[in-house]
């Protein structure tokens, strides 16, 4: 799975980074030139050649030492709404991201003082930023999940920069929807609060309903909470491998995760098949929706504990027989499981066709002298290998085996197979002796 966890599902990046630019772009140095030759001048010739010096300098290391200096020299200075972006866009080329996030953090500080897509613009640099470290620090995750969820209640108040149309302006701002929905859910997982984990990764799907490895990670969220929404966890996860998007690598990882959840869940179930075609239904349900049905879910492990608490043979072929959701249960809690000595009445014997093959007994289920009397049509077939003299035993007879159980027909055909069967030895006939020859 370690694949799939690197996988972040948040290709926004590109998209955005005209929107950033754009707002950049609206701080060129001519502007404020134009600003400083006012009467009010809110900034003095000096300051502004000063922060001019370091705006201009196209080396991002000596860029930011130069405004190391403008910052100390001028903490209260009115460029620093101009001089933070280019200072955290800097240490992002310098690949320091702890400074990107402080940085970004300054200009928001300015409150009122920078407009709605420069303070997007650094919310944005921060999340990327944070998702870049990849930390699991708490205290981190907190204060990214508070500044994300500023910036997704920005994004309706972005102004459309001239260069783009509109198609692309809400394109661009649906793609910052889902990247900083995702960043709020994982820094919600680092956290472990993972009701908040599932309100972002749902606002994610809302946007992109085909997203795989989003609908995973809502699946680890629900299975996460206290207690587990394991039902809805599964069907995240059945989404995420039904998605269009899934690679093959990803499907073959994600189905045989969800399989042992599954096996988990239920307790060890016992016969595979019945697993996989629990995996399969799952998977072709979630398939054609987003959300589980509420009448949508599997046995858990006390419901077979308990269907298990004085199970017979006699107790599972009359629930069996009855069919409806108490045979489902009831199927799931005896399937592979070994019953002793069954009692039987032999309709028909195929002997085995070579030594490595099963005599296969086609047999009635009896429990007393009246069923075996009135008993004519089979509702077993009991496989019996490695026991070469129960081919002695004869049709009509009175025939107890051991076997374990692994698969059963419904009605109208009903029929319970068996494997790995074993005869009991008194029911067995002596092997008759070889007739003697006569004396001459």
């Amino acid at each position: 799975m370690n694949a799939i966890k690197r996988v972040t599902g948040l290709a926004a990046v590109a998209a955005l980074g005209l929107m950033i630019g754009g707002a950049l772009n609206a701080l060129a140095p001519v502007a404020l030139a134009q600003e400083g030759a006012g009467s009010k001048q809110p900034y003095t010739m000096p300051e502004y050649n000063s922060y001019q010096a370091c705006a201009t300098d196209k080396n991002p290391a000596s860029q930011v030492k130069c405004f190391d200096d403008f910052f100390a020299k001028y903490p209260n200075s009115a460029l620093l709404i101009y001089a933070y972006p280019i200072d955290y866009q800097a240490y992002s080329q310098l690949k320091n991201w702890q400074k990107v996030i402080e940085f970004a953090d300054k200009l928001v500080g300015l409150g009122d003082k920078v407009g709605p897509n420069e303070k997007y613009g650094a919310l944005y640099a921060r999340a990327y930023a944070y998702n870049t470290l990849n930390s699991n620090d708490p205290a981190l995750a907190k204060a990214e999940m508070d500044a994300c969820a500023a910036g997704l209640a920005l994004i309706p108040e972005l102004k459309k920069p001239e260069q783009i149309d509109e198609k692309a302006f809400d394109q661009q701002k649906k793609q910052a929807g889902i990247y900083l929905n995702g960043t709020c859910a994982q820094a919600a997982m680092v956290q472990k609060d993972y009701a908040n984990a599932v309100k972002y990764y749902k606002a994610v799907l809302e946007l992109n309903p085909d997203e795989a490895i989003t609908s995973y990670r809502l699946g680890l969220a629900y299975l996460a909470m206290t207690p587990p929404q394991t039902m809805d966890g599964f069907w995240a996860i059945a989404r995420a491998i039904t998605s269009k998007n899934a690679t093959q690598q990803q499907v073959t990882q994600l189905k045989t995760y969800l399989r042992q959840r599954i096996v988990v869940y239920q307790g060890g179930t016992v016969c595979d098949n019945l697993t996989d075609a629990e995996l399969n239904e799952l998977l072709q349900l979630a398939a054609s929706s987003p959300e589980r049905p509420a009448s949508y879910t599997l046995v858990t492990a006390d419901q077979l504990t308990a269907a298990r608490t004085g199970m017979t043979i006699a107790s599972v072929i009359s629930d069996l027989k009855a069919g409806g959701d108490k045979a489902k249960v009831t199927w799931l809690a005896a399937c592979g499981l070994e019953f002793p000595e069954v009692p039987a009445k032999v309709i028909e014997v195929t002997p085995a066709a070579t030594d490595s093959d099963p005599i296969d007994f086609k047999a009635a289920f009896v429990t007393s002298e009246e069923e075996f009397n009135a008993a004519t049509t089979a509702d077993m077939d009991v496989k019996v290998a490695g026991q070469p003299e129960a081919a002695r035993v004869e049709k009509d007879s009175a025939f107890h085996f051991t076997a374990t159980l692994v698969g059963y027909d419904p009605a109208p055909n009903f029929m319970i197979h068996w494997d790995k069967g074993k005869g009991k030895a008194d029911d067995i006939p002596a092997e008759k002796a070889a007739a003697k020859k006569p004396v001459r």
